[in-house]
């Protein structure tokens, strides 16, 4: 895989403060001043905590476990998957300050990965379990090894989170991914569901007051 990295000094979309202190209200499109922004401000450690987990997560002191390239490549990924324009508009555009054809097949492999769910197999229960798309990579060679890996577990976590094993775990040690890298992982696939539902719900949440 060869990717195109952003030049030492080069600012990144989304994280200097100028630009959008507040990523939930970005996707969310709360403008200050609003009912929606004054709702939030009851709120305001919750505010500050979910700001500060994005912070950490995308904008790390250290990239030895979780290159940015890859955070952002798998929160391009999951926001697809979601089916969160916003939110889709917002990642891709940061991966592709990083590398602009890994962001085009971040946009394949999301395309193939359209499901609905939850869904899956627990083995201590499967008379409960439904069945459903089995994801594999289509274009492992642009990926790399890696995000091939964590692509299949993300969607593995975003819609089959029962079969979430030791066994799916060890396909991302065989791929290189360490286990601080795998809680990492872990984190970032769990933080991007919580933001995408906060932003969406704050967004029906506005078209409701305007249709009052």
């Amino acid at each position: 895989m060869t990717i195109e990295p952003r030049l030492s000094g080069e600012p990144r979309f989304g994280t200097e403060p100028h630009m959008i202190t507040d990523v939930i209200d970005h996707l969310a499109g709360v403008a200050p001043g609003s009912p929606l922004d004054g709702l939030r401000r009851r709120r305001p450690a919750a505010r500050e905590h979910a700001q500060r987990s994005f912070d950490a997560l995308f904008a790390p002191g250290s990239e030895s476990e979780v290159r940015l390239v890859e955070r952002d490549a798998v929160a391009a990924f999951v926001a697809g998957l979601h089916r969160d324009d916003p939110a889709v508009r917002f990642y891709a555009d940061r991966l592709a300050e990083l590398a602009p054809r890994l962001a085009d097949t971040v946009r394949a492999e999301t395309a193939a990965g359209l499901t609905t769910g939850p869904y899956g197999i627990d083995p201590a229960l499967p008379a409960d379990g439904a069945e459903g798309l089995r994801y594999r990579v289509r274009n492992p060679g642009a990926l790399g090894v890696r995000l091939t890996a964590a692509f299949e577990h993300t969607h593995l976590l975003v819609f089959r989170p029962r079969e979430a094993s030791r066994e799916a775990l060890g396909a991302l040690e065989k791929a290189g991914w360490s286990t601080t890298g795998i809680v990492t992982l872990s984190q970032l696939v769990a933080f991007l569901s919580f933001q995408i539902r906060v932003a969406a719900g704050l967004r029906l949440l506005g078209r409701t007051e305007v249709a009052a």
